[in-house]
Protein backbone atom coordinates (compact mmCIF):
# COMPACT_ATOMS: atom_id res chain seq x y z
CA UNK A 1 0.00 0.00 0.00
CA UNK A 2 2.35 2.38 0.72
CA UNK A 3 6.24 2.77 2.64
CA UNK A 4 4.86 3.37 5.94
CA UNK A 5 3.83 -0.20 7.72
CA UNK A 6 0.46 0.05 8.49
CA UNK A 7 -1.98 -1.99 11.28
CA UNK A 8 -5.41 -2.14 10.82
CA UNK A 9 -7.00 -1.37 14.57
CA UNK A 10 -10.34 -3.76 14.25
CA UNK A 11 -12.92 -5.00 16.69
CA UNK A 12 -16.65 -5.05 17.16
CA UNK A 13 -18.17 -1.84 18.10
CA UNK A 14 -18.12 -0.88 22.03
CA UNK A 15 -14.58 -2.66 22.15
CA UNK A 16 -12.78 -0.31 22.83
CA UNK A 17 -10.78 0.67 19.53
CA UNK A 18 -10.44 4.38 21.11
CA UNK A 19 -9.51 3.66 23.47
CA UNK A 20 -6.44 1.37 22.36
CA UNK A 21 -5.99 3.83 19.76
CA UNK A 22 -5.51 7.13 21.97
CA UNK A 23 -2.92 4.94 23.86
CA UNK A 24 -0.89 4.33 20.64
CA UNK A 25 -1.36 8.40 19.79
CA UNK A 26 0.36 9.49 23.27
CA UNK A 27 3.30 7.16 21.60
CA UNK A 28 3.61 9.39 18.80
CA UNK A 29 1.23 7.05 16.22
CA UNK A 30 -0.32 9.06 13.76
CA UNK A 31 -3.72 7.45 13.75
CA UNK A 32 -6.70 7.28 10.87
CA UNK A 33 -10.04 6.93 12.00
CA UNK A 34 -12.18 5.41 8.81
CA UNK A 35 -15.67 6.30 11.24
CA UNK A 36 -14.54 9.83 10.98
CA UNK A 37 -13.81 10.07 7.49
CA UNK A 38 -17.17 8.43 7.16
CA UNK A 39 -18.83 11.05 8.61
CA UNK A 40 -17.14 13.71 6.72
CA UNK A 41 -17.61 12.33 2.86
CA UNK A 42 -21.38 12.71 3.37
CA UNK A 43 -21.82 16.67 5.03
CA UNK A 44 -23.01 18.51 1.92
CA UNK A 45 -21.16 19.76 -0.30
CA UNK A 46 -18.62 16.58 -0.03
CA UNK A 47 -17.88 13.35 -2.45
CA UNK A 48 -20.75 11.31 -1.36
CA UNK A 49 -23.44 13.53 0.11
CA UNK A 50 -25.60 13.81 -3.23
CA UNK A 51 -24.89 9.86 -4.18
CA UNK A 52 -26.07 8.91 -0.87
CA UNK A 53 -28.95 11.72 -1.10
CA UNK A 54 -29.93 10.32 -4.59
CA UNK A 55 -29.59 6.69 -3.60
CA UNK A 56 -32.33 7.04 -0.30
CA UNK A 57 -33.96 10.30 -0.90
CA UNK A 58 -34.77 13.64 0.63
CA UNK A 59 -36.14 12.17 3.62
CA UNK A 60 -32.69 11.01 4.89
CA UNK A 61 -32.46 15.01 5.31
CA UNK A 62 -32.43 16.87 8.72
CA UNK A 63 -34.26 20.37 9.00
CA UNK A 64 -30.51 21.55 8.30
CA UNK A 65 -30.04 19.87 5.24
CA UNK A 66 -27.67 17.87 6.73
CA UNK A 67 -27.84 13.80 6.50
CA UNK A 68 -29.98 12.41 9.58
CA UNK A 69 -27.40 9.88 10.16
CA UNK A 70 -29.70 8.17 13.25
CA UNK A 71 -32.20 7.77 10.78
CA UNK A 72 -29.30 6.16 7.96
CA UNK A 73 -29.05 3.77 10.32
CA UNK A 74 -31.87 2.17 11.29
CA UNK A 75 -32.63 2.03 7.52
CA UNK A 76 -29.50 0.38 6.50
CA UNK A 77 -29.36 -2.49 9.57
CA UNK A 78 -32.86 -3.12 8.97
CA UNK A 79 -31.90 -3.87 5.00
CA UNK A 80 -29.09 -5.55 3.78
CA UNK A 81 -29.57 -4.26 0.74
CA UNK A 82 -29.59 -1.09 1.50
CA UNK A 83 -26.95 -1.38 3.53
CA UNK A 84 -24.67 -2.76 0.69
CA UNK A 85 -26.16 -0.08 -1.77
CA UNK A 86 -24.44 2.53 1.07
CA UNK A 87 -21.24 0.92 1.28
CA UNK A 88 -20.81 0.79 -2.07
CA UNK A 89 -21.05 4.58 -2.45
CA UNK A 90 -18.75 5.03 0.77
CA UNK A 91 -16.44 2.68 1.30
CA UNK A 92 -14.42 3.61 -2.13
CA UNK A 93 -13.84 7.31 -1.01
CA UNK A 94 -13.22 5.73 2.31
CA UNK A 95 -10.08 4.04 0.79
CA UNK A 96 -9.49 7.16 -1.45
CA UNK A 97 -8.96 8.89 1.55
CA UNK A 98 -7.10 6.23 3.82
CA UNK A 99 -4.57 6.47 1.20
CA UNK A 100 -3.91 10.35 0.90
CA UNK A 101 -3.75 10.49 4.67
CA UNK A 102 -0.68 7.93 4.39
CA UNK A 103 0.71 9.58 1.53
CA UNK A 104 1.13 12.83 3.98
CA UNK A 105 2.37 10.80 7.35
CA UNK A 106 6.14 10.91 8.63
CA UNK A 107 6.77 8.08 10.83
CA UNK A 108 7.54 4.65 10.77
CA UNK A 109 3.87 3.09 11.32
CA UNK A 110 -0.05 4.13 11.56
CA UNK A 111 -2.99 2.81 12.62
CA UNK A 112 -6.19 3.01 11.03
CA UNK A 113 -9.71 2.19 12.75
CA UNK A 114 -11.21 0.09 10.47
CA UNK A 115 -13.93 -1.89 12.78
CA UNK A 116 -15.39 -3.65 8.88
CA UNK A 117 -11.99 -4.77 8.34
CA UNK A 118 -13.24 -8.61 7.85
CA UNK A 119 -16.86 -8.08 6.90
CA UNK A 120 -15.98 -5.70 3.78
CA UNK A 121 -12.79 -8.18 2.81
CA UNK A 122 -9.84 -5.95 2.97
CA UNK A 123 -7.66 -7.63 5.28
CA UNK A 124 -5.07 -8.17 2.63
CA UNK A 125 -4.71 -4.29 2.50
CA UNK A 126 -2.66 -3.76 5.48
CA UNK A 127 0.83 -5.39 6.57
CA UNK A 128 -1.19 -6.13 9.86
CA UNK A 129 -3.95 -6.80 11.63
CA UNK A 130 -4.44 -5.81 15.46
CA UNK A 131 -7.50 -6.59 16.74
CA UNK A 132 -9.35 -5.42 20.07
CA UNK A 133 -11.40 -7.89 21.72
CA UNK A 134 -13.48 -8.16 24.48
CA UNK A 135 -16.53 -9.51 26.72
CA UNK A 136 -20.61 -9.08 24.13
CA UNK A 137 -21.51 -8.54 27.71
CA UNK A 138 -19.09 -5.58 28.03
CA UNK A 139 -19.93 -4.71 24.49
CA UNK A 140 -23.38 -4.00 25.51
CA UNK A 141 -22.96 -1.90 28.74
CA UNK A 142 -20.57 0.33 27.19
CA UNK A 143 -22.56 1.03 24.00
CA UNK A 144 -26.10 1.54 25.60
CA UNK A 145 -23.90 3.90 28.02
CA UNK A 146 -21.91 5.76 25.44
CA UNK A 147 -24.29 6.45 22.70
CA UNK A 148 -27.49 5.96 24.03
CA UNK A 149 -28.77 3.16 21.60
CA UNK A 150 -31.62 0.96 22.17
CA UNK A 151 -30.43 -2.78 22.58
CA UNK A 152 -32.94 -3.81 19.87
CA UNK A 153 -30.72 -1.76 17.28
CA UNK A 154 -27.50 -2.60 18.94
CA UNK A 155 -28.55 -6.36 18.33
CA UNK A 156 -29.28 -5.34 14.89
CA UNK A 157 -25.35 -3.73 14.63
CA UNK A 158 -23.95 -6.59 16.22
CA UNK A 159 -25.55 -9.12 13.68
CA UNK A 160 -24.22 -7.26 10.68
CA UNK A 161 -20.82 -7.69 12.25
CA UNK A 162 -18.06 -10.33 12.08
CA UNK A 163 -18.16 -13.34 14.78
CA UNK A 164 -15.28 -13.12 17.23
CA UNK A 165 -13.95 -16.14 15.94
CA UNK A 166 -13.69 -14.58 12.49
CA UNK A 167 -12.07 -11.57 13.39
CA UNK A 168 -9.61 -14.00 15.37
CA UNK A 169 -8.67 -15.78 12.22
CA UNK A 170 -7.24 -13.06 10.82
CA UNK A 171 -5.60 -10.99 14.12
CA UNK A 172 -1.86 -10.84 13.57
CA UNK A 173 -2.09 -9.18 17.53
CA UNK A 174 -4.95 -9.26 20.15
CA UNK A 175 -5.35 -6.95 22.59
CA UNK A 176 -8.29 -8.43 25.35
CA UNK A 177 -10.17 -5.18 26.39
CA UNK A 178 -11.62 -6.80 29.62
CA UNK A 179 -9.15 -5.61 32.69
CA UNK A 180 -7.56 -2.86 34.25
CA UNK A 181 -6.75 0.38 32.06
CA UNK A 182 -2.87 0.17 33.58
CA UNK A 183 -2.69 -3.54 31.83
CA UNK A 184 -3.98 -1.77 28.39
CA UNK A 185 -1.27 0.59 28.83
CA UNK A 186 1.43 -1.65 28.81
CA UNK A 187 -0.11 -4.03 26.00
CA UNK A 188 0.30 -1.21 24.01
CA UNK A 189 3.51 -0.09 25.28
CA UNK A 190 4.89 -3.27 23.88
CA UNK A 191 2.66 -3.54 20.85
CA UNK A 192 4.10 0.01 19.98
CA UNK A 193 8.15 -1.04 20.64
CA UNK A 194 7.29 -4.15 18.54
CA UNK A 195 5.52 -1.99 15.14
CA UNK A 196 8.24 0.27 15.36
CA UNK A 197 10.48 -2.46 15.10
CA UNK A 198 8.43 -4.38 12.24
CA UNK A 199 8.37 -1.15 10.32
CA UNK A 200 12.08 -0.50 10.17
CA UNK A 201 12.25 -4.39 9.02
CA UNK A 202 9.97 -3.64 6.06
CA UNK A 203 12.07 -2.40 3.51
CA UNK A 204 15.55 -3.48 4.16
Amino acid sequence: MTSVFTIALTGGIGSGKSVVASIFENHGAPIIDTDIISKNIVLPGKPCFKKVVNEFGERILSREGTINRAMLKEMIFDDSKARMKLENIIHPEIFKNIEMQISHLDYPYCLIIIPLLVEINTVSHFDRILLVDTLESLQFDRVTKRDNMSPKLLRKIMKTQATREERLRYANDVIINNAEIINLNEHVTNLHKKYLMLSNNKYK
